[in-house]
């Protein structure tokens, strides 16, 4: 019996000494999303952009770049509203809770927008980012929130604000010895305008913060060349009269001269590359915090941007640089690469759950992107609808299957009606010199892009139809009418 307990007093004492192992640890989230910028603004898109951005730069080169990702569309001038909600709510553009009262949305989708899902999962979430054209119930939802518009020139008035936001929470939360995995929704409010940049920047590419609309600003050879695709006017209205995007931004208004538009650019790269200097700091944080390697990094945007493009300076059209967005994911298990992806912003909150390993709630309609970014897959789905309904309507549609890509606009009570067909292998810059809708050796491919386009429209429960289009019965959606104002051109 005492050479039993002898035994037993050994074993015990060994198991006390040996290390069991350790349950796994869940991962951290830090999703960065910028108000108003185009994927080709990056070298990561653009080998040729003289935009400097070494931190996304190496977030490429060591994570998973998507060339093709897009946010869904608008019905709303300010494009970043319905984003954003997509990003929040997992949902598709016309079953998001702010269009027509949330006709097409569940009554509990803010038990199951982004921050609460994760709070739920026992996850510390915290978020920084503008303020307004946002999600403001679901934001809220966030443990920690701390939310400005910065625009301005300054470490205080600018983007290194958003930074030193995120920069305090993590110092408390190391202060406190806290563990929890965390969720951070890092956002800015640049490069959207006023693109009011840092002195040093703003010298760095030949810019100037122009706000004198009776001049111009001057002109500079380190200011970054014009666009591939820049006109000096879009060929037709693009719909949307009085567009603030389009006649109102300090330091553009309606111009469209090369001057213009290379400052413009220049303000553009100065606060990009601010974003880039304070995403390094961050990184800089997690690494001496040991929670680099442990977390998922996302870098993105709410939408593209024209700033010249095809003669047009907002984000109120389905071209290529304003449709589409930067979409680079860092992180365990991800291998350096590209994909196309064929991703919404709103495959967002899917996928983070899957990283996470939390159940995606039912009101999730994207899709997660885990199979692509982990290498397994190229793309989660075939096509890709686009919308903008924000001025007269029905407004521009748009869907991409493969290389190709249909544009139609039916706006100004039928005063333009104009469709495009692009071959993006043959013409990824969409030059209009090389719109084939009208060329009839393409009318069969015209035909099929048409086709697919009512059929996902009817898919995704799009209250509108072309003029070539049948009604399928649908009542015009009420919606409150603003007159239409005359444009008043710049001096």
């Amino acid at each position: 019996m005492k050479r039993v307990c002898a035994a037993l007093a050994v074993l015990i004492a060994v198991l006390s000494v040996c290390e069991l192992p350790a349950e796994e640890k869940r991962p951290n989230i830090l999703f960065i999303v910028v108000d108003d910028q185009s994927p080709f603004d990056l070298k990561v898109y653009d080998p040729n952009s003289i935009c400097d951005t070494p931190t996304i730069n190496q977030l490429a080169a060591e994570g998973m770049v998507l060339d093709g990702a897009y946010h869904m569309g608008s019905f709303s001038g300010a494009v970043c509203t319905p984003s954003r909600h997509m990003v929040m709510t997992g949902r598709t553009v016309w079953h998001l809770p702010n269009w027509q009262s949330g006709k097409n949305c569940p009554d509990n989708i803010l038990d199951n927008v982004m921050a609460e899902v994760f709070n739920r999962a026992g996850y510390d979430t915290m978020r920084t980012c503008k303020r307004g054209n946002s999600y403001n119930d679901a934001n809220q939802k966030f443990q920690v929130v701390r939310d400005a518009t910065k625009r301005g020139g300054t470490e205080e008035t600018g983007s290194a604000w958003h930074g030193k936001q995120v920069l305090e929470y993590l110092d408390e939360r190391q202060s406190a010895n806290d563990e929890d995995p965390f969720l951070i929704y890092f956002g800015f409010s640049h490069p959207h305008d006023t693109r009011d940049g840092t002195e040093e920047l703003l010298a760095k590419y030949g810019a100037v913060n122009h706000k004198d609309k009776d001049w111009l600003p001057p002109s500079n050879d380190k200011q970054p060349p014009l666009p591939v695709n820049y006109l000096p006017e879009h060929p037709f209205h693009h719909g949307h009269p009085g567009l603030r995007d389009e006649v109102a931004v300090s330091g553009v208004w309606e111009r469209r001269d090369e001057t213009t538009i290379r400052n413009e650019l220049g303000r553009e790269f100065a606060c990009n590359e601010n974003i880039d200097n304070q995403i390094a700091k961050v990184l800089q944080k997690l690494e001496a915090m040991g929670e680099l390697d442990n977390t998922y990094i996302v870098y993105t945007a709410d939408h593209g941007m024209a700033i010249g493009r095809h003669g047009l300076q907002g984000k109120q059209n389905l071209y290529q640089h304003t449709w589409r967005v930067p979409y680079i994911v860092k992180g365990p298990g991800i291998k350096p690469g590209r994909a196309v992806g064929n991703a919404y912003l709103l495959d967002s909150l899917p996928t983070l759950c899957d990283f996470a390993g939390i159940e995606i709630p039912d009101t999730v309609e994207g899709k997660s992107l885990k199979p692509v970014l982990t290498g397994e897959e190229q793309t989660v789905r075939d096509t890709l609808f686009g919308t903008y309904s924000g001025g007269t309507k029905p407004g521009m549609r748009a869907v991409k299957h493969g290389d190709w890509k249909l544009i139609k606009y039916d706006v100004l009570d039928g005063e333009v009606r104009e469709t495009q067909l692009f071959n993006l292998a043959e013409n990824p810059n969409e030059f209009l010199d090389q719109d084939l809708a009208e060329n009839p050796e393409y009318a069969e491919k015209l035909a099929e892009m048409e086709a697919l386009l009512l059929a996902e429209m009817r898919r995704l429960d799009d209250p509108y139809r072309l003029w070539n289009q049948p009604d399928d019965g649908l009542e015009t959606p009420t919606l409150q009418k603003k007159p239409r104002k005359q444009n008043k051109k710049a001096k």
